[in-house]
C-alpha cells in the first residue's frame, strides 16, 4: 500500500504550506544522512519525508494527490515524475543552508553524488543506488475507477432491467449498456470491468461502479426479500371475514381471504410473491397488513346497532 504523505510528515490534510515546510525542516534536520552516517533506517526515513515534501510543497502535485489519494497517485506518478523539475537546492534554502553546504556536506553530494545529471535517481548516489531513468520507457498505469448513481424502481428490482447511460470521459462520450440483476439491494454496487477512465501509457482502463438507489414505492415496503402492503377493512369484515383483491409487484391482482375475527395489524402471508433473491433461485414473500378501520361518521341506525352490540359485550 502506498505511503500517506501527510502521515509521513505527521500532518493532517488541512496543513498549510508554511506548516508543511516547518515540519519538513524539523524532520530533515533529524534524519539527514550527515547526521546519521551508516544508519539505513534514517536514510529510508529521509527519503520518504523528502518525497512527501516534494509532492505536498508543489501546489499542482498536492492537488493531484488530494484528489486521487495515495494509492491512485502512486499508480499515476513514478518517483521520477514526483521529482521532475523540482529544485532540490530549494530544500536546503528552506532549511537555511543556502544552495550548498551545511550538515557536513553540500547539495550536489547529498542528492546527486557530486554532480546533478538529468534523469538520475535523486537519491541514488546518496544511498548507493545507480538507477538510470533517462532511457527508461514510461510505465503503463491503470486508469482510475468511476462511480455513477442509478435510481431504479421496486418493479425493476422485481423484474430486472436493462439500462443505458452516456458517460463523459475527457472529451469523448461513451454509451454503456448493462443489466441490473433481479433482487438487487439499495446501495449495492455493480462493477463494470474496464469501463472506467482509460489507462496511461497503454495501461488497462479502470472500472465503473454503478451504485443502486431504489426509489420508495407508494404501496409496497421492502423488508429484505419480502414486501409488505397495507389493506384496510371494516370492523364487520374483520369479525365476519371477507375476500379482498391484493395487487402484486408483477402487476397482477390476487384474491385473498381474510378469515373471521382477524385482529388489527395482522399480517397475512402470500408465499412466493416477494422479490427474487439476488443471483439465486427463489423469491421472498408478500405480506398483507390488515388494518381495521373505525368509521368517523355513523347513521342513526348504525349507531343503534353498535349500541346493541355494546350491550352484548362487543
Amino acid at each position: 500500500m502506498a505511503d500517506d504523505y501527510y502521515s509521513t510528515l505527521g500532518l493532517d490534510k488541512s496543513a498549510s504550506i508554511d506548516k508543511i515546510k516547518k515540519t519538513y525542516r524539523k524532520l530533515a534536520l533529524k534524519y539527514h544522512p550527515d547526521r546519521n552516517p551508516g544508519d539505513k533506517a534514517s536514510e529510508e526515513r529521509f527519503k520518504k519525508i523528502s518525497e512527501a515534501y516534494a509532492v505536498l510543497s508543489d501546489p499542482e502535485k498536492k492537488k493531484e494527490y488530494d484528489t486521487f489519494g495515495s494509492q491512485a497517485f502512486s499508480q499515476r506518478f513514478s518517483q521520477e515524475d514526483i521529482f521532475r523539475n523540482f529544485d532540490f537546492s530549494s530544500i536546503f534554502r528552506d532549511l537555511g543552508f543556502g544552495s550548498g553546504g551545511g550538515l557536513g556536506g553540500d547539495f550536489s553530494r547529498v542528492f546527486m553524488g557530486g554532480q546533478q545529471q538529468q534523469g538520475r535517481d535523486p537519491f541514488g548516489d546518496v544511498f548507493g543506488g545507480r538507477r538510470q531513468y533517462a532511457n527508461r520507457r514510461p510505465q503503463p498505469q491503470r486508469g482510475t475507477d468511476l462511480e455513477y448513481n442509478l435510481t431504479i424502481t421496486l418493479e425493476e428490482v422485481f423484474s430486472g432491467a436493462e439500462k443505458r447511460l452516456s458517460l463523459k470521459k475527457g472529451t469523448e462520450t461513451e454509451d454503456i449498456q448493462f443489466k441490473v440483476p433481479k433482487g438487487i439491494h439499495h446501495c449495492q454496487k455493480l462493477r463494470l470491468s474496464g469501463k472506467g477512465n482509460p489507462g496511461i501509457n497503454g495501461g488497462p482502463s479502470g472500472d465503473l461502479f454503478i451504485r443502486i438507489d431504489i426509489h420508495p414505492h407508494p404501496q409496497f415496503l421492502r423488508e429484505k426479500n419480502d414486501v409488505v402492503i397495507t389493506h384496510s377493512i371494516s370492523f364487520s369484515d374483520a369479525v365476519l371475514g371477507v375476500s379482498i383483491e391484493v395487487p402484486t409487484l408483477s402487476g397482477t391482482t390476487k384474491r385473498l381471504k381474510v378469515p373471521p375475527r382477524t385482529q388489527n395489524n395482522t399480517r397475512i402471508r402470500m408465499k412466493g410473491y416477494g422479490l427474487p433473491l439476488f443471483k439465486k433461485s427463489g423469491k421472498g414473500d408478500q405480506y398483507v397488513r390488515i388494518v381495521v378501520t373505525v368509521p368517523k361518521e355513523l347513521t342513526d341506525k348504525q349507531m343503534e346497532l353498535v349500541q346493541e352490540l355494546s350491550k352484548e359485550g362487543l
